[in-house]
C-alpha cells in the first residue's frame, strides 16, 4: 500500500506539466470560442489523442497510479484550461469508469478501446443514468431491461436525460431496471453497441456553462442487445438480485448495503469530479490575483487593500483545503481504504461549494470587467455551477456523510 504524501513524483510532475502545457497552449486559446459555439470541440479531443492525452492507455495509467493521484492530477490541469472543452475530453471516461466497476474482464477489453477509437478516428462514449424523473432518486428509474431468454437478448426501452455526449456517443452505457420490486437494489449496467437500433438522440440541451460539452436525452426504443452486453454477466446479477431480496427481507438496514450499478460508479468518480471543481476554482484565483496585481485605483494596485487582499487569502486557503479533500479520498480508493466517513463525498461537496464561491470572488474583484465575457472568470462562474449538480448534488453529498457518520437513516 503506498504511503500517502502532499509531494508528486518526479513522473508525475512531468506528466503534470505536459497536461498543463497542452491546456495552455491548446485549449485557453479555444476556450470562449467554443463555449459561444455550444458544440463539441472535436478538432481539440483530435489534438488530444494525437498526443496521446485523449486515449485508453494514458487514462488506465492515471487509473492504476498506486497513489491515486494521477486521475485527480490530470483532471485538475485540464479544468484548470476549461472546464467544457475539459469535459468534452474526458466525459467518455464516466462511460469507461461504468465498464471498469461492473464489467467483466472480457467485457472491459472489448468495449472501454471502443470508446476512445485513435488519433484518426476519434470516439466518444456517454454513461446514461438520470431519467426527466429520477436524476438525485435514482429509486424512480423507469428504463426497463427484459431479459428474452429465447434470444439471449435484452430488450431496453425509456428516455434518459443529461447524458455527457449522448447521441453521438459510439458506444452508450444504460443503466435500468431489471426487477422493479427491489428499487435501487434491481438496477443493472448495459452496454449499447454502435448502431445499435432503436437508440436515438432527444432534446440537446443548452446550457447555462460548460457549453463546449455536449449534453441531451437519449431515447430507447425496443434496444435488443445480446445477453453479454450485461455487464457483469447474468450469473452475477441473478446472485446480486437474490442477495437483494433477502436483505431487503431483513431490514432496510440490510438492504442499503447492496449497491447498484449506477451508485458504484458515481462513488468511484466522485474525487475526480472535485478535482475538476479545484482546477476551475484555482484558475479563476489565478486570474483574480494577477488582476489584483496589474489593475491601479487611487494610484495603487488594488491588491493593496485588505478587503482585496484577504478576500485572495481565503480564496487559495480553500482551494488547497479542498485539493487536500480530494487527494486523500483519491489516495484511500487506491490503498483499498473505504469511505467510513463518506470520505469521497466530501471531497465532492467541498471542492465544488469552493468553486462557486471563488469564481463568483474572482467576479468580485474583477468588477465590472469580470462580468463581461472579456475576461474567463465570467465563463468560469458559469461553469462552476455544474459541480454542485451533477454526480450528486450538494445536497445528496451531504446526506451521503451525514447518513455515513450517523449511520441513521436520515431523509
Amino acid at each position: 500500500m503506498p504511503e500517502f504524501s502532499f509531494e508528486l513524483n518526479e513522473e508525475q510532475k512531468s506528466v503534470r506539466d505536459w497536461i498543463h502545457g497542452f491546456a495552455q497552449d491548446v485549449m485557453r486559446p479555444a476556450a470562449a470560442e467554443w463555449d459561444e459555439r455550444e458544440e463539441t470541440p472535436w478538432p481539440i479531443i483530435q489534438e488530444a489523442a494525437k498526443i496521446g492525452l485523449y486515449s485508453l492507455d494514458f487514462y488506465a495509467q492515471q487509473f492504476f497510479d498506486p497513489t491515486g493521484l494521477g486521475i485527480p492530477m490530470t483532471m485538475e490541469e485540464l479544468f484548470w484550461g476549461d472546464a467544457g472543452i475539459a469535459l468534452s475530453i474526458v466525459g467518455t471516461g464516466l462511460a469507461a469508469v461504468g465498464v471498469l466497476a461492473n464489467g467483466t474482464e472480457e467485457q472491459i477489453g472489448t468495449w472501454v478501446p471502443q470508446m476512445y477509437g485513435d488519433a484518426n478516428d476519434v470516439k466518444v462514449a456517454a454513461f446514461c443514468s438520470s431519467e426527466p424523473d429520477a436524476g438525485s432518486d435514482v429509486a424512480a428509474m423507469r428504463t426497463r431491461a427484459v431479459y428474452d431468454e429465447a434470444k439471449d437478448e435484452w430488450v431496453l426501452n425509456g428516455t434518459k436525460t443529461w447524458a455527457t455526449n449522448g447521441g453521438i456517443a459510439s458506444v452508450h452505457v444504460v443503466v435500468a431496471v431489471v426487477d422493479p420490486e427491489l428499487g435501487s437494489k434491481g438496477h443493472a449496467s448495459f452496454i449499447i453497441p454502435p448502431g445499435t437500433p432503436g437508440l436515438s438522440q432527444g432534446q440537446k440541451f443548452q446550457k447555462h456553462g460548460i457549453r463546449a460539452s455536449h449534453t441531451a436525452e437519449v431515447v430507447l426504443e425496443d434496444v435488443r442487445v445480446p445477453g453479454d452486453c450485461l455487464l457483469g454477466g447474468k450469473a452475477k446479477l441473478d446472485e446480486r438480485l437474490a442477495r437483494a431480496r433477502e436483505r431487503g427481507a431483513q431490514s432496510a438496514a440490510g438492504a442499503e448495503r447492496v449497491k447498484n450499478a449506477a451508485m458504484a460508479t458515481f462513488e468511484a468518480s466522485r474525487p475526480a469530479v472535485g478535482a475538476m471543481a479545484v482546477g476551475t476554482a484555482r484558475a479563476a484565483y489565478e486570474e483574480a490575483l494577477e488582476y489584483a496585481k496589474t489593475r491601479t485605483q487611487f494610484g495603487r494596485p488594488i491588491i493593496d487593500n485588505q478587503g482585496v487582499a484577504f478576500q485572495l487569502a481565503d480564496m487559495r486557503t480553500q482551494i488547497d483545503a479542498a485539493r487536500l479533500l480530494v487527494w486523500r479520498a483519491s489516495w484511500m480508493a487506491a490503498a483499498g481504504r473505504p469511505f467510513t466517513a463518506a470520505e469521497g463525498s466530501m471531497s465532492k461537496l467541498y471542492a465544488s461549494e469552493t468553486a462557486k464561491k471563488v469564481t463568483a470572488q474572482a467576479i468580485q474583484i474583477l468588477g465590472g470587467n469580470g462580468y463581461t465575457r472579456e475576461y474567463p472568470v465570467e465563463r468560469m462562474h458559469r461553469d462552476s455551477a455544474i459541480y454542485t449538480i451533477f454526480e450528486g448534488t450538494s445536497e445528496i453529498q451531504r446526506l451521503v456523510i451525514a447518513r455515513t457518520l450517523s449511520g441513521m437513516p436520515i431523509r
